[in-house]
């Protein structure tokens, strides 16, 4: 009889999958997603046009049989065009609430700097507190929700910069970039055959992604460990080259994304080596660079590793 276990290490295996069978010589970057799903975090990919950003999403909304949205923003796109509005019916004399699209299990902000700010506002409230507001009542979005992002590089024709809330409320963002030669053959003879994506099954369902996600939560983290974490958050602050460190919300994100990555590598506790590889991907996001930094050529990537280089990395304790 199989344990609940090992079925656990089974969904993740397929999941992982099926994601590599969709997006080919992305592993990292897998990892990377599907820690943000038994995190239950938001995640943020930005990249030019035609890299798979949207195909690793859909990918992943495939393997877990659960409600799936998508938006496609513009410039002309209304909040209540994402939130949902409330319609007056004369023949009740009362409000009736239309939900939007964001009232689903996981959803595809397609394209994100396309919408104009007012626009991008709308979805800070839901991000964080997992509901929405409209015409002042309070509607909970389901469990679990997810909210999965793509954005063009900002320097493209007709983005907007996404404010330092809304970024500071996703959990990763990472960058999928193009593929290698050999990998771009093998796409170039596969995926002018046929779509992979289109025969997924899914894997699991949102209640048990719900159980996954809970059990993420139980991964052990040594106070050395922790403390690490939250050092590296910290001296983000104090950095005399950064505008803006990283916020409080920044540090919890790096611990419960450490907690899943380890639970997506099998492992009930976390290393220093799990913090140190996902915090650019936490924390990059977050920082603001001082103008007279950048006016130098100086990079959020570079200041991180000289972070990484300052901070006394704890020993590794084995369980």
């Amino acid at each position: 009889m199989q344990t609940r276990l090992e079925d656990d290490v089974r969904i993740v295996t397929e999941l992982k999958r099926n994601l590599e069978s969709c997006i080919y010589g992305k592993s990292a970057e897998i990892d990377l997603m599907l820690t943000a799903l038994l995190a239950g975090g938001h995640v943020l990919v930005e990249d030019v046009p035609g890299t798979g950003k949207t195909v690793l999403i859909k990918a992943l909304a495939k393997s877990v049989q659960a409600q799936f949205r998508r938006i496609q923003c513009n410039p002309d796109l209304l909040p209540t065009d994402i939130t949902g509005v409330s319609i007056y019916h004369p023949k009740t004399e009362a409000f009736e609430f239309r939900p939007g699209p964001i009232m689903t299990n996981i959803l595809l902000i397609d394209e994100i700097n396309r919408a104009t700010t007012k626009t991008q506002s709308a979805l800070l409230e839901a991000m964080e507190e997992r509901h929405v507001t409209v015409d002042g009542e309070l509607y909970p979005l389901p469990e679990p929700f997810l909210l999965l992002a793509t954005q063009n590089p900002i320097d493209f024709e007709g983005t907007y910069v996404l404010p330092e809330a809304q970024m500071d409320r996703f959990m990763l963002k990472f960058a999928l970039g193009y593929p290698d030669e050999d990998t771009e053959r093998r796409m170039a003879q596969v995926q002018t055959v046929s779509r992979p994506i289109d025969e997924l099954q899914p894997v699991t369902d949102g209640a048990r992604l719900l159980e996954l996600q809970n059990r993420a939560k139980t991964i052990h983290i040594e106070d050395a460990v922790g403390h690490y974490a939250v050092e590296l958050v910290r001296r983000t602050r104090e950095h005399r080259q950064l505008l803006l460190g990283a916020s409080p919300r920044a540090t919890l994100a790096l611990l419960s994304a450490s907690k899943a990555y380890a639970f997506l590598q099998g492992r009930d506790f976390v290393i220093p080596d799990d913090i140190k590889w996902l915090a650019p991907y936490v924390l990059g996001h977050r920082l603001v660079l001082e103008t007279e930094a950048r006016l130098e050529g100086v990079t959020v990537q570079s200041i991180l590793e000289s972070i990484f280089r300052d901070a006394k990395v704890p020993v590794r304790l084995e369980r």
